[in-house]
């Protein structure tokens, strides 16, 4: 079966510009056969798809996820949460390794790509862990084993304790030219708190989580990155004082990049309401570090946005605040976030928007994709850049229906993804050829 693909825009060579895309089906896969301008493939014997007003774009890219499997499957599996990602239009994701067992050594990562071949919609790339057992404070682990699947090395959910033992790590990773990613958090300044220290949490009585727990550990990280020469990438960033930091790194000419979530980028503690979907770590911190992730998105000192996509149980988050676990979901909801924020209100360019959403976090880590081209596997998304959506949790594909964004009117719909040739996400069936009706005739 072929597909025809008329009317839309496609996101060619850093730009959206008309184009007909002409799909077939090689062993059940579809491939791009032709891109050419508008109206001059033929349609002949092929199912036509008019897609009007709507943009095609490369698959996305989401380089942090929390995949639960194995270990956590009551909160999410591999399946619901690549199905969710493709649903985003995100065709790759990179997945922390906050499992059990965790991928601290090669045999248990072989398992989880196993795993991910086996079960995953979309392309899945593993990280291995800084520490046995991924909790910022074991044993340094055999890294450059790990490096023949791990695209990187995090704790994701815990900051390395230890600067002596973190300088270990960094030095070990160098030697091959790995990628430490971090978690920044300082637990002695942290403590038990679990939103921002700032006046929602002193109006209602919680425990308030200062930004130095934040900016701190980065700062000790950068010390460690100036000596060791280690590739190094900032998880979550959510405070101002990062950012300066962060800077000053990029400025420098040190090998550090920078990643921001949806939540920072939309939402401040003026937004918290009593109830577990406003609860993650990092917290939502102020008006002001609000907005200095949003300019700093836009000049580059956040090299892209990662959902930090961190499904839980109705039980885990359907409570308050202070009963909630940390964590909210974020592969349904990034696209229209995003792109409502930064680029229907003017602040950013659509080939920024693919840039922070795509290419950026692709080339961090060496992933490969992220285009349409002729001759290779279709990894592509329908966008409708003019839909206006309503953030309806109950929608939700992942087992995680935690969201600060619930009820959110915003922009921008994901009508289709097709994910290394193989369709994952179609709820309008474009790509799908219905029986015929007897009279020859199909949709």
């Amino acid at each position: 079966m072929a597909v025809l693909l008329q009317g839309s825009q496609a996101f060619l060579d850093g730009e959206l510009r008309p184009a007909d895309i002409l799909l077939s089906a090689d062993n059940g896969r579809f491939v791009i056969e032709q891109i050419a301008d508008p109206g001059t493939i033929s349609p002949d014997d092929q199912r036509v798809v008019d897609l009007e007003g709507k943009y095609v774009l490369p698959g996305l890219a989401d380089v942090h996820v929390h995949l639960r499997e194995p270990g956590f499957s009551y909160k999410e599996t591999i399946e619901t949460g690549t199905k969710a990602a493709a649903r985003g239009g995100f065709t790759t994701v990179g997945a922390m390794p906050n499992l059990s067992p965790a991928p601290d050594n090669l045999a248990e990562m072989k398992k989880q790509v196993e795993a991910y071949q086996r079960d995953a919609v979309v392309q899945v790339f593993p990280y291995g862990c800084l520490t046995e057992g991924g909790t910022g404070h074991g044993e340094i682990l055999d890294y450059e084993a790990l490096s023949e699947h791990a695209i990187g090395f995090s704790d994701d959910g815990f900051g390395v304790v230890e600067g002596d033992v973190l300088r270990q790590i960094m030095q070990e990773v160098a030697k091959f030219g790995g990628i430490v990613v971090q978690h920044t958090e300082d637990l002695a300044i942290s403590g038990d708190g679990y939103i921002n220290d700032g006046p929602y949490a002193a109006k209602h009585g919680h425990k308030g989580k200062p930004g130095e727990a934040e900016w701190s550990q980065i700062a000790r990280d950068l010390d460690l990155v100036r000596e060791t020469g280690c590739d190094y990438h900032i998880c979550h960033v959510s405070t101002a004082k990062s950012l300066d930091l962060i800077r000053q790194a990029k400025a420098e000419g040190l090998p550090v990049t920078a990643e921001t979530a949806p939540h920072y980028l939309a939402l401040c503690e003026d937004d918290l309401q009593e109830h577990g979907r406003f609860r993650m770590n990092p917290p939502i911190r102020e008006r002001s570090d609000m907005e200095a992730v949003q300019e700093a998105l836009v000049d580059g000192t956040l090299d892209f946005v990662a959902t930090d996509h961190a499904p839980h149980s109705k039980e885990e988050k359907d409570v308050p605040l202070a009963q909630a676990q940390n964590g909210v979901v974020g592969l349904e909801i990034s696209v229209p976030v995003v792109y409502t924020h930064f680029v229907k209100n003017g602040r950013m360019s659509f080939s920024d928007f693919m840039r922070v959403m795509n290419t950026a976090g692709r080339e961090r880590f060496d992933l490969g994709g992220g285009e349409l081209a002729q001759g290779i596997p279709a990894d592509l998304v329908v966008f409708d850049p003019d839909c206006a959506v309503t953030i309806d949790p109950s929608q939700f594909v992942s087992m995680g229906k935690a969201t600060p964004f619930e009820g959110a009117d915003l922009f921008g719909r994901i009508d289709a993804t097709i994910a290394q040739g193989t369709v994952a996400w179609d709820p309008e069936k474009l790509f799908v050829e219905e029986p015929s009706d007897g009279s020859g005739a199909q949709r």
